[in-house]
């Protein structure tokens, strides 16, 4: 066996050295030394276990957040020569004993398992029995109430120094503030560890705030403009369809990836992207850690994140090649009133915690002092319009009582039912004909729901059956006469799910325990999103700047390539003639960005700053089809 690191790195990687702090983080790995490692994305994180686990005997255990993440580390390792397994979902019991047996007598060198896998008793029983060499905790800020993702799951992570106490445990993060960084020391019980921190600037990535009405034609144009990869980030599934479609419709390649696609579907999906027989992915958040692409050469978040930390996380996706690379977000008027109704109005308060907390006592008929030691099945429209309860407000409670250890959801709790019309109308007409029984209930589906010919759209069947004064299921039988006579595509989740009362009925006494938890979460949530509003605000400090000075690291020197630092590079001169260009343009008549940059022949960037300024100075205004006309 090669005896450095040095040759490890060079033997299976190619590579002769090491960057930024990864030789010092092995090094204390190789000592047996725990070591916290804050390192931003596409430095190398990996590289930082799976070096010393192959110079140690036994096997290295990796927590990981994401399947997608667990599939390309394992493929990747498995490419290399080097044994591998990944725990995922959906594997059947006995074939995890299989695999665990594996892990026991076959000599592997890395187990990859997520958080909720590691709770399951069976494997914690072959874990103690593994001959353990290294316990990583990647993406360890899930484990902080305070971070940006936090996932209960990871607080039970410190249950494997218990297991292998000898083993040194090996935490990485791309993303964490002081508070979550203590917060990940304290979780998992490091002792005196080696804290790491490289720093976060990414002097290679431009970035940018752009504030248009136009949201599509600025999306067309950058990709357009592509020669590599993309990823465009939107906020839900149904909008990550719809701009993929639009894409597609402009010869421009996409597909697009979301939580509610079944596992065979994502992994052809990243695939696709990772191959390049896609170059743009449109992509909410469930798409990201652990894909590692490098020639990415644009990020586009489309809609404002919720947090720094993530925006931050996936702008940081471009570039990994070191070559210049774009990371742009796309605002509007209305963007802020959206991102504040969205993430900020949807938080319960502690009275509303406890209002629904004795509703959902009374709806179960659990009495005061009451303990009940079952499973109960739990239609959660059905508890919604009973109690006339926001539905958004009440979906967060369950969670925040469920990781406060009150009740215990089932896993599918935020699984959806999702409809889609396979037909257009004409056809559909045609279907009364033959299934007259059907029509009244369909011309209520397409009354109640917008966008069903074009995008698979979230349904409540609950809302259906009281609508059309049918039961439940019959509703669900009609959608699935209408699946199986190909009419529609028809995903479904059971409504009745499971809740489990994890103690005595105490009404406001349970809830006044966590109480002040709840407002400092709901005060965090609401500073990070004060933090990216004013983030795309501040248009006279350098972007790098900003966002580094939010992970407490002091840049002095501003990047150059932002669009603030490019704006600072124009001279007043410059944009004054500019402006004046723009005015005398429109004062004929109205005109796009696009028409514009075409009559005038000037920098995107110049361009924007011209007409930001004469927006603010009230010159001009927006019309209904976007076009810009003088006041």
């Amino acid at each position: 066996m090669n005896t450095t690191p040095e040759d490890i790195l060079n033997k299976y990687w190619g590579f002769e050295n090491f960057k930024g702090s990864q030789k010092s983080i092995i090094n204390a790995v190789l000592n047996g030394k725990d070591v916290l490692g804050l390192l931003p994305t596409g430095g190398g994180k990996s590289i930082c276990f799976q070096v010393p686990a192959l110079m140690k005997d036994g096997i290295c255990i990796v927590v990981s957040p994401l399947i997608a993440l667990i599939e390309n580390q394992v493929d990747n390792l498995q490419k290399l020569g080097i044994k591998a397994l990944g725990l995922k979902g959906g594997i059947k019991l006995e074939d995890v004993d299989k695999l665990l047996d594996n892990c026991i007598y076959g000599n592997y060198k890395f187990l990859y398992l997520s958080p909720e896998r590691l709770q399951q008793e069976l494997v914690q029983e072959r874990i103690k029995s593994m001959n353990v060499s290294i316990i990583v905790i990647d993406e360890a800020h899930c484990i902080s109430e305070w971070g940006h993702d936090f996932r209960p799951a990871y607080l039970n992570c410190a249950i494997l120094r218990e297991f292998h106490p000898q083993a040194p445990i090996l935490t990485l993060t791309a993303t964490a503030t002081k508070r979550v960084t203590e917060d990940m020391v304290n979780s998992l019980e490091l002792k005196s560890p080696l804290v790491v921190k490289d720093s976060f600037f990414r002097k290679n990535i431009g970035f940018g705030i752009i504030a248009t009405e136009d949201k599509n034609g600025y999306l067309k144009r950058y990709c357009k403009q592509l020669k590599t990869s993309a990823i465009v980030y939107v906020r839900s599934r149904k909008k990550a369809e719809e701009l993929s479609s639009f894409l597609q419709q402009n010869a421009i390649k996409a597909t697009f990836y979301h939580g509610g696609m079944d596992q065979k579907l994502k992994t052809e999906r990243l695939g696709t992207w990772l191959t390049n027989k896609a170059q743009v992915m449109v992509a909410t958040n469930a798409f990201g850690m652990g894909i590692d692409k490098p020639d990415v050469a644009l990020v586009i978040h489309y809609q404002i994140p919720d947090s720094i930390e993530n925006y931050f996380q996936e702008a940081g996706r471009a570039g990994r090649n070191g070559d210049r690379a774009k990371a742009i977000l796309l605002t509007n008027t209305t963007d802020k009133n959206l991102v504040k109704k969205q993430f900020l109005d949807v938080l319960p308060d502690t009275s509303y915690v406890k209002l629904v907390y004795k509703k959902l006592n009374n709806y179960f008929q659990i009495g005061f002092g009451e303990y009940v030691e079952e499973k109960f099945p739990f239609n959660f429209n059905e508890f919604c319009s009973t109690y006339k309860l926001n539905t958004y407000l009440t979906y967060n409670t369950l969670q925040l009582l469920d990781r406060n250890s009150v009740i215990s959801l089932s896993e599918n709790f935020s699984k959806k039912t999702t409809v889609k019309f396979k037909t257009d109308k004409s056809a559909i007409y045609r279907y009364f004909h033959q299934n007259p029984q059907l029509e009244e209930f369909v011309k209520i589906v397409l009354r109640t729901y917008g966008g069903l010919f074009e995008f698979d759209n979230q349904i409540n069947t609950y809302l259906l059956a009281k609508k059309s004064k049918r039961p439940e299921s019959v509703v669900q039988l009609n959608l699935e006469k209408l699946a199986k006579d190909d009419m529609i595509i028809y995903h479904s989740s059971p409504t009745d799910l499971e809740i489990t009362f994890l103690v005595p009925r105490d009404d406001d006494r349970t809830i006044n325990r966590f109480s002040k938890t709840i407002v400092e979460q709901n005060q965090i949530k609401t500073e990070k999103i004060t933090t990216i509003l004013d983030y795309i605000d501040n248009v006279d400090t350098c972007r790098s700047i900003q966002l580094l000075d939010y992970f407490g690291e002091k840049q002095r020197i501003a990047c150059g390539i932002c669009d603030v630092c490019e704006r600072n590079k124009i001279g007043h001169t410059d944009i004054q003639k500019l402006k004046e260009a723009i005015l005398g343009i429109l004062q004929e008549q109205s005109a796009s960005s696009r028409t514009l940059q075409e009559k005038l022949g000037a920098e995107q960037e110049n361009l924007i700053t011209a007409l930001q300024e004469l927006l603010e100075e009230k010159q001009l205004s927006l019309n209904a089809t976007n076009e810009y006309e003088r006041r």
